[in-house]
């Protein structure tokens, strides 16, 4: 099997990826001294992304892309992006809970500082091999390599992290309208994530209708749904006519990471975040000629 090397700008910005993710959560594991959940997560955000950047080298340093079950015009900026987004949440939430008012040893607080750097600097790495990868003006490229795919990306991913606003504790089980800001929130992920799983997997022709109109008419209707979350998910928290507090509580200045009032402000920031990127999918979607490989 012969061993494939083209040097490019696309691959050095991989290996540099690859090392920076590795770094971090090398450091974090060896003297960071994670004690709470979300180190988890932040540990999976950068080791996730390393294996899968070194999936892809090799994958195409044996020239195996063919081979390979998944399309390969899609798969590598699909994982791209989403390691972009775990990097840049593992960049955010890390000192937010384990720089913010530490009061541990400096060793662990420089072992702590120095994931965070290099975190920061693999969610750069993973942005421009993104922007290297996705496709020009006039180009034919896989949907994922598109405006429309790659705010798909962005999509589920914020929903993602709403969920793991709203489910601990729970946040939408006070009122019906919560619950149906949730069954938006769950509907439009998993459409979304279907379309991406179609794409990488190369299914959209299987489908009985024209892919293209499907897209657009599903823009549309999870436009439609955000705008109506967006709108009702701050009255029946933030409004006292609705049982609501529109004022922050004074625990919440003490608490560690955030407290109940915070992740519903995150909430409805993120909801409104995801009705701007449906939005853009929707213009975008209705101006693009979608060309199948």
């Amino acid at each position: 099997m012969a061993i494939v090397l083209h040097s490019s700008p696309l691959l050095w910005t991989r290996l540099a990826a690859m090392v920076f993710s590795c770094v971090a959560f090398s450091v974090a594991v060896h003297g960071g001294r994670l004690f709470h959940g979300t180190g988890d997560w932040c540990i999976f955000c950068w080791a996730f992304s390393f294996a899968g950047t070194l999936l892809v080298i090799l994958v195409e340093l044996f020239g195996l892309q063919a081979r390979s079950p998944v399309s390969w015009k899609n798969f590598p900026i699909t994982f791209a992006c989403y390691a972009a987004l775990l990097c840049l949440s593992a960049s955010i939430i890390f000192p937010l809970y384990y720089l913010k008012g530490s009061m541990g040893p400096n060793e662990t607080r420089d072992y702590r500082i120095v994931s965070t750097v290099f975190s920061c600097l693999a969610t750069i790495a993973y942005m421009s091999e993104v922007s290297i990868s996705k496709a020009r003006p006039g180009e034919v490229a896989g949907y994922m390599a598109t405006a429309p795919g790659l705010l798909k990306v962005c999509e589920t991913f914020v929903a993602c992290i709403i969920f793991v606003f709203v489910s601990d504790p729970v946040l939408y089980d006070r009122h019906d309208a919560l619950k149906y800001c949730m069954s938006v929130y769950c509907i439009c992920f998993i459409l979304s994530a279907a379309i991406i799983l179609l794409c990488i997997g190369e299914c959209t022709g299987c489908l009985p209708f024209p892919f293209a109109r499907f897209l657009s008419a599903y823009a549309l209707l999870a436009v439609v749904l955000y705008l109506s979350a967006t709108i009702i998910w701050p009255i029946f928290n933030f409004d006292p006519k609705h049982g609501g507090t529109k004022d922050r509580p004074s625990q919440c200045g003490s608490a560690v990471g955030l407290c109940i009032w915070d992740k519903l402000i995150a909430v409805a920031v993120l909801s409104a975040v995801n009705f701007i990127l449906y939005l853009a999918d929707l213009i975008y979607s209705t101006r693009l000629v979608f060309v199948s490989a």
